[in-house]
């Protein structure tokens, strides 16, 4: 079982950028699946991001298309999501998830981490 602590959350104005950091261990980080899902108050937990064992194969939400980046350090055991073009909208507590292949990650069925604060002001 992975043990996933996120980073890298803060404020920003709208259009501007943030990089959040999701450092897994404890796991076979190489052959987990990985994933970004995010959570307004009195609203459900949604998918944003999601990325396969390899690095090779992406997947987001459609609100995010364009603006958003997922990607993997494998050496580092860490997973990144870049966000850019950033929208109030976009305000939530971002979560880490990682599971076994992507289809269970991309269900929200892996295990996660406790979550970082991205608040973006008009």
């Amino acid at each position: 079982q992975v043990q996933l602590v996120e980073s890298g959350g803060g404020l920003v104005q709208a259009g501007g950028s943030l990089r959040l950091s999701c450092a897994a261990s404890g796991g076979t980080f190489s052959s987990a699946a990985m994933g970004w899902f995010r959570q307004c108050p009195g609203k459900e937990r949604e998918f944003v991001a999601a990325i396969n064992w390899s690095g090779g194969n992406t997947y987001y939400a459609d609100s995010v298309k364009g603006r958003f980046t997922i990607s993997r350090d494998n050496a580092k055991n860490t997973v990144y999501l870049q966000m850019n073009s950033l929208k109030p909208e976009d305000t939530a507590v971002y979560y880490c998830t990682a599971g076994g292949p992507v289809v269970l990650v991309l269900q929200g069925l892996g295990s996660w981490g406790q979550g970082t604060q991205v608040t973006v002001s008009s």
